[in-house]
């Protein structure tokens, strides 16, 4: 299987929403922009929540397996994949690229 680079390409945040649907949370994402972390099959990486990996893991068990083109014409590199978090208040948008 092949490693998958995990980079955080960008954060979101919807105030107007966590202020009307959201109950207060002491710990949002702790990811930063530019953060590189990499997957082995199918392990989580530690610094992934839950939900990001749940959005994550079918991509990144495609792409370390020896995908390609996963939805056909989608990415110029057609061994990665753009994928965000499913956090409506905080989405997280993650580039998935599988190495050599």
């Amino acid at each position: 299987m092949k490693r998958v680079r995990i980079t955080v390409v960008r954060k979101a945040e919807y105030p107007d929403l966590m202020q009307r649907y959201e109950n207060p949370i002491e710990n949002a994402c702790p990811l930063k922009e530019g953060q590189v972390l990499y997957a082995e099959g199918w392990s989580r990486p530690a610094e992934l929540c839950e939900s990001a990996w749940e959005s994550l893991s079918p991509f990144v068990l495609a792409l370390s397996s020896g995908g390609e083109d996963l939805i056909e014409g989608w990415m110029k590199n057609k061994r990665s994949a753009m994928v965000s978090c499913n956090d409506g208040f905080r989405p997280v948008s993650f580039l998935l690229e599988a190495e050599d």
